[in-house]
């Protein structure tokens, strides 16, 4: 049954992605905006998403939550119809992309070592890795591979040729992929916004949070300084990528403590990003599971 499923997805996916492509970018984005807003509530929990909500901004009104949904539905509908854009997002970034914080991404350059890139579901998250592999930076990106095996292939092809030549699949085989490619020179860019299977319970808007310990772990074993990368979409596929300086890294003699202050410290800035702009996270995830 599984199968079919997964089938009926694909056939439906790629359907759309011919649609959107004769389109053209800035009509499939607005198209793929509407579709979010209509079927994401019928595929996903609006329980969810309201509690998501409550737990991270609190008791808000009524329109006031409406107007953050609507807005992510919106987002998500967007960057699904922009995958087939990637190459033209990628042959023209700085025509879509204003870059932040660019004297930090040369600081970073010159240091010539590497660092552990983090960010969240912002916008099209999908152009961090892009915009930071076309601005020199030599870079391995952690990903989450698809459940459904008939649409994994054609999202990796897309992410391998158009987004970073260096991905790396999240799980233990990754992990040690990760460790080479750091040895190898390479920084390393992963989402750590989503609930992991492994990792630590930190606070995350005051709610323990399984969260990913990997960038902790790396700063910890090779003085790898963790750079936060923040991406919001301003208008239709215009965008606004901004690179903060690196976070304080305070080492102690206590290795398990210093991995849940770091992993905090990366919460904390992680919902400075959402609070700024809500409407443009992912309050779908089962985040505080």
């Amino acid at each position: 049954m599984k199968i079919v499923k997964y089938f009926f997805e694909f056939l439906v996916v790629i359907s759309l992605f011919a649609i959107f492509k004769i389109i053209g970018l800035k009509r499939a984005s607005f198209l793929g905006g509407i579709l979010g807003q209509y079927f994401g509530p019928i595929f996903r929990s609006k329980k969810i998403v309201f509690k998501n909500i409550e737990t991270g901004l609190g008791q808000i009104q009524e329109d006031k939550r409406k107007e953050i949904v609507n807005g992510m539905w919106n987002n998500i509908g967007r960057t699904f119809a922009e995958y087939i854009f990637l190459n033209k997002l990628n042959s023209h970034s700085k025509n879509f992309v204003n870059l932040n914080g660019y004297k930090y991404l040369e600081e970073i350059k010159n240091d010539n070592t590497p660092v552990v890139f983090v960010s969240g579901h912002f916008g099209n998250f999908e152009l961090m890795a892009m915009v930071l592999q076309k601005s020199g930076v030599k870079l391995a990106a952690i990903y989450r591979p698809l459940n459904n095996f008939f649409l994994n292939p054609v999202m990796e092809y897309l992410r391998l040729k158009y987004i970073c030549s260096n991905e790396i699949p999240k799980g233990r085989s990754g992990t040690r992929e990760v460790l080479k490619k750091i040895k190898d020179g390479f920084s390393i860019a992963l989402m750590v916004d989503q609930r992991v299977g492994e990792g630590i319970k930190a606070n995350f808007f005051n709610k323990p949070a399984l969260t990913t310990t990997i960038p902790a772990q790396l700063a910890l074993k090779y003085n790898c300084k963790i750079v936060p990368v923040y991406l919001e979409r301003k208008e239709n596929t215009n965008f606004d990528m901004t690179i903060y300086k690196p976070l304080e890294i305070q080492k102690t003699e206590n290795y398990e403590d210093d991995i849940k202050n770091i992993t905090l410290k990366i919460n904390k800035k992680i919902e400075e990003m959402i609070l700024f702009n809500p409407k443009q996270w992912l309050w779908s995830h089962n985040r505080w599971k």
